[in-house]
């Protein structure tokens, strides 16, 4: 967990306490083999030792395939998903204007190469059995906009069916894509509001468009915040340096340390040189943030280490 990481929860968890709401830790552990078997109990360790807590205990997204498998034998019933092995050479070579996927400048992010309506199969398919687990699968995504306001973004118009097309909501690993994964189980927790970074802005179009395809009406309020950026104005990551929590916390930068850097960022005047999450909680005003992306300077780096 980064600087940017801890940014998103602390003011997650400044939005919930001050507004009376139950606050609910996920562990997303769909990745497979990309999740190292530490960072989970990493990231709840720098979470608590920034002062942060939640309500009941932490829940594990791989222990709730079951529903995922439900929910795809739902959109299958539906005629609105369908397998699909193409590769994504496969998928570029068949467009009718090939084009590699970009980076954004400002921020750094990768886009989904868009998969092109006519490659869909003639029958969507009727069964979502144990033996078609282990191939991708694909939402046919409405040839329509989405549209939703966003409490910090405000109101958006996205188009998924332009920008990525139909997108993968069961791979071959066995179990549901970060799209649909999140619905269900933002669904089943009866989550009202999703406070992240709008690298992520995207993704709310998608799941909405899969919160309608499953009927299921209690649809969530999105809070899309802007990252933070390194110096270079790119998405804050390793090629800034080691921005990690524990790389901190190994230095004797205390928590309040951080948390001061933080509300800096997050539009906090005068800060001082620390600050508990409480005090920040105290302080923070949604409404007085800065729309624009915040830049981690060259000087707040030795800023926090002067403090160890």
């Amino acid at each position: 967990m980064h600087l940017g990481n801890a940014r998103s929860f602390l003011i997650n968890w400044a939005i919930a306490r001050n507004n009376g709401w139950r606050l609910i830790l996920r562990i997303d552990d769909l990745a497979g083999p990309r999740i190292k078997k530490h960072a989970v109990q990493q990231a709840i360790d720098d979470l608590r030792w920034l002062g942060l807590d939640w309500d009941d205990e932490p829940i594990f997204q791989s222990q709730r395939l079951d529903r995922h498998r439900a929910a795809m034998a739902s959109l299958a019933r539906a005629g609105l998903v369908y397998p699909c092995d193409l590769t994504r050479k496969e998928i570029q070579a068949a467009q009718s204007a090939p084009h590699e996927p970009h980076t954004s400048p400002e921020k750094g992010i990768r886009h989904e190469v868009r998969f092109p309506r006519r490659l869909r199969p003639p029958r969507a398919a009727v069964n979502f059995r144990t033996e078609d687990e282990h191939t991708n699968w694909r939402f046919a995504v409405p040839d329509h906009a989405v549209a939703f306001a966003d409490k910090f973004a405000g109101d958006q118009l996205l188009h998924p069916a332009q920008t990525v097309g139909d997108f993968v909501v069961w791979t071959k690993a066995g179990e549901a894509a970060y799209q649909l994964a999140t619905v269900v189980d933002d669904h089943d927790l009866n989550v009202t509001d999703i406070i992240r970074g709008d690298d992520l802005l995207d993704s709310a179009a998608r799941q909405l468009l899969l919160f309608r395809a499953l009927n299921w009406r209690s649809e969530p309020t999105f809070w899309h915040l802007p990252l933070v950026l390194g110096p270079d104005g790119r998405r804050l990551a390793k090629r800034h340096g080691d921005t990690r929590l524990s790389c901190y916390r190994a230095l004797g930068v205390t928590p309040q340390r951080i948390i001061a850097l933080l509300a800096r960022w997050s539009g906090i005047p005068d800060p001082g040189a620390a600050m508990s999450a409480l005090d920040f909680a105290n302080a923070f005003d949604v409404d007085t943030m800065s729309k624009a992306p915040t830049r981690m300077t060259d000087e707040d780096d030795p800023w926090l280490r002067a403090q160890s």
